[in-house]
């Protein structure tokens, strides 16, 4: 098991190179850069710059270099911490992400923990009372889950937040507390403000694992085992929670590896509808301007948290499924 865990240690911080090689010529691969993107907004507004103060700026931020060298000093400085200057933003990178990449991953997770609370009861209760009125329910919402996009869910809500509340249900934060500093407080306000773009966020990924579990756990249900556990007497619920569920559970672990750069990089548009500080937006604008520091850094944080996302998956295989575990001892 230990010889296991340090192969997939290996290749995660292998992935995470090849991550980071990747992420930085998908960015460079448009034409131009950052400060053709610069002259090209400073041209529609009016002003001029010219080629030697074009040039200047390309040797200041180092675009004049060769893309490999370019990754290498990128490379260097994101092994010391310094991810580098966000050229639009004329501030390093990491101030720039700041608490949004704190609050992404609040949201991101509360997304997370809504679908799973919502989609393993109601999968399991869809399973073992097959056909019934609750399982037509389910079926019908999960349906409408798939079909609603996520934006268009928070322009309704959003719509009758104001029409019947008289109140914007955007933002993390109530308005008194957006520029105060962190507290208990503060922290208190995002919590009473997470439900909502959590739920958004999260009624696709919970109406998709309500189908995958409902369909895992019954074909669990008709297997030799559980009949014959039933025809020794033991008790129904014990034994649906105790074997099959347990296997049933198998897409729900290996899910985590993209859930959460999935909710991240899938929360954009509904980023921006609710006015939620996130990186999703962030990323979106850096990519627009070609600002390659900023965009990626986030890029390479949404490689490295799949990989850490995988490595999670495979340890919770290991302790659901025997047969990994049997398997990491050859």
């Amino acid at each position: 098991m230990l010889a296991y865990l340090l192969r997939r240690l290996g290749l995660a911080v292998l992935t995470v190179w090849a991550v980071s090689v990747l992420s930085f010529v998908v960015i460079q691969l448009p034409p131009g850069d950052y400060i053709s993107s610069y002259i090209a907004q400073m041209t529609a507004s009016g002003s001029f710059v010219s080629q030697q103060e074009a040039e200047a700026l390309r040797q200041q931020y180092g675009l004049d270099k060769p893309i490999w060298v370019q990754y290498m000093r990128w490379m260097g400085m994101v092994m010391q911490g310094n991810f580098g200057m966000a050229l639009e933003w004329h501030r390093p990178v990491s101030e720039v992400i700041g608490d949004r990449l704190w609050l992404t991953m609040a949201v991101s997770g509360a997304a997370i923990l809504l679908t799973w609370l919502l989609a393993l009861p109601i999968g399991i209760y869809s399973a073992v009372r097959q056909y019934s009125v609750g399982d037509y329910v389910a079926t019908f919402i999960g349906f409408i889950g798939l079909a609603v996009p996520s934006f268009m869910l928070a322009l309704v809500l959003m719509y009758l937040g104001f029409t019947l509340f008289n109140m914007n249900i955007g933002g993390l934060f109530s308005d008194e507390m957006a520029q105060a500093p962190w507290s208990w407080a503060k922290a208190w306000d995002l919590i009473k403000h997470l439900p909502l773009p959590a739920a958004i966020l999260g009624l696709a990924g919970t109406a998709q694992l309500i189908r995958i579990m409902r369909a895992n756990l019954l074909d669990e249900l008709r297997r030799p085992y559980v009949v014959t556990a039933r025809a020794r007497g033991l008790g129904e619920w014990r034994l649906i929670l105790k074997y099959p569920v347990r296997v049933a559970l198998n897409p729900f672990a290996s899910t985590i590896g993209y859930l959460l750069p999935y909710v991240v990089s899938g929360s954009i548009i509904v980023s921006l509808v609710l006015s939620l500080p996130t990186v999703g937006p962030l990323l979106l604008r850096a990519l627009i301007a070609q600002d390659m520091f900023l965009a990626g850094t986030i890029v390479l944080l949404l490689g490295v948290l799949t990989v850490i996302g995988t490595l999670l998956s495979d340890i919770l295989l290991m302790w659901i499924d025997p047969r990994i575990r049997l398997e990491g001892r050859k």
